[in-house]
Parts: structure tokens; C-alpha cells; sequence
């Protein structure tokens, strides 16, 4: 069980995996902070979603690669909520479909501080509050990679996949570094999820049309994945740390 008056920071929570794993984290006995970068309106209904539940919840607005931004987030989430024990890093951002010879430098330094330095320090802050080295109660972080790290997603965005890849080993490391002071960091690798993202990248019906090539010839849901982020989360998964879970019907 999660301990009561307890506050998950799930980032990027106005749609898709974020939400889901606000609200199924709400059923589970969280009070939510959902950070968002653009929709006040799609935040705001999940936030509304969570209060249904009984659980509180805030909208905090912040681009994960702006650290005044994140700074200023956190700072709300001490003034306003219980005590952080929980962080998703889930906010993310994907190029259009391109070769690496077509794509502009400008775009691999967007896509690596939202994708990596956003959770990275994300994390940093969240441990700050969390790990009983600086006082804290312990806690635990899930971060977001993707099946691209493993595949690399040629000809597609193999620059989201060296994102993804830095966030597996940025996962491992930090687990390590915080075993002992009560925080435990895991990472969900999601396949081919029908989410609004694939749209980011051109290609808005890739989940449907890319089937095939899944074992499992379907492609998952938020859902699913907000599964496995909860559970990670949870007093359940107490002994695992480091680990980072495939979530990809077979891929």
C-alpha cells in the first residue's frame, strides 16, 4: 500500500501515458501534482479526474528543459501538497521521421534537454526531497525510456533512440547511487503504444499500420503501461530497483 497524504509528480500528465498513470496512481491512493507544458485545459481535466477519486491534486505548468521552470514546480508542489514520494518522469518529445544526414543540430539539443536533462533534473530535485541522505522518507522514481534505445529506430529518429538509451543508463546509475538511502529509480521501455505522440512524428496512425511487426500483432495502451509504472511505484515492487521493463507485447 502506498503510505497516505503521499505526492507522485508525474511529468508530461495531460495526455497519453502521463494521464493514464495519474489517474490509475490516483486509484491507488496518490495525490497527484500533473505537470504539463502547453493545455491547462487537458491538465486540469485530469487533475478533476484524480479529485473524483478523492485524492487531491494540482496543475503545475513547466517545460521539463526550463530549470527556473522546474525549479519554481517543485517549489509549488512543497508549498501546496503532502510530502513528494514519487516522480514519473514522463515528459518527452519525439522529431518527425527522418534520416540522421536530414535532421538540423537545433533539434538533437531540443530532444536531449527535454528527453535527458528534464529527467535528469527532475530526478535531482526529487531526490533532494526524498532520499533519507538529505532528510527525506524515501521514495521511488520511474523514468520513461522507450523500446527505441534497444532497436534505434533507423530511418525513423535515431536521435530519440540515443535519448531514450542515456535515459536506460542514467536509470541504472542512479538506482545504484540511491539503494541505500531509500529510494529505489526503475524505467518502463514502452513498444508501439496508440498515443497521441506518433502524430509528433508524421506518422498519427503508425500504431495501427506498424501492428504487424508486434508479436503480440496489436499495439498496447496507456493503460497497460500506467500498469507497470504503479506497480513499480508501489510497496510491491520493494526489493526492485535498477530494473528497466519492456512493456512492447513481445517487440
Amino acid at each position: 500500500m502506498t503510505p497516505s497524504a503521499s505526492t507522485l509528480l508525474v511529468t508530461g500528465a495531460s495526455r497519453g501515458i502521463g494521464a493514464a498513470t495519474a489517474l490509475l496512481a490516483a486509484q491507488r491512493g496518490w495525490d497527484i501534482a500533473v505537470n504539463y507544458s502547453q493545455s491547462a485545459a487537458a491538465a486540469e481535466s485530469v487533475a478533476a479526474q484524480v479529485r473524483a477519486l478523492g485524492r487531491r491534486a494540482i496543475i503545475v505548468r513547466a517545460d521539463v528543459s526550463d530549470e527556473a521552470a522546474v525549479r519554481a514546480m517543485f517549489a509549488r508542489i512543497d508549498a501546496e501538497m503532502p510530502p513528494l514520494k514519487g516522480l514519473v518522469n514522463n515528459a518527452g518529445i519525439v522529431g518527425m521521421k527522418a534520416r540522421l544526414d536530414d535532421m538540423a543540430p537545433a533539434r538533437w539539443r531540443h530532444l536531449l534537454e527535454v528527453n535527458v536533462f528534464g529527467s535528469l533534473l527532475c530526478a535531482q530535485l526529487a531526490l533532494l526531497r526524498m532520499s533519507t541522505r538529505h532528510g527525506g522518507r524515501g521514495g521511488a522514481i520511474v523514468n520513461l525510456s522507450s523500446m527505441a534505445a534497444t532497436l534505434g529506430s533507423p530511418a525513423m529518429y535515431v536521435d530519440y533512440a540515443a535519448t531514450k538509451g542515456a535515459i536506460d543508463s542514467f536509470t541504472i546509475g542512479l538506482a545504484r547511487e540511491l539503494a541505500a538511502e531509500g529510494v529505489r529509480v526503475n524505467a518502463i521501455r514502452p513498444g508501439i503504444i496508440a498515443t497521441d505522440i506518433h502524430a509528433d512524428s508524421g506518422e498519427p496512425n503508425r500504431a495501427q499500420t506498424s501492428a504487424g511487426m508486434i508479436p503480440m500483432k496489436r499495439p498496447g495502451t496507456a493503460a497497460e503501461v500506467a500498469n507497470a509504472i504503479v506497480w513499480l511505484l508501489s510497496d510491491e515492487a520493494s526489493y526492485t530497483t535498477g530494473t528497466i521493463f519492456d512493456v512492447s507485447g513481445g517487440r
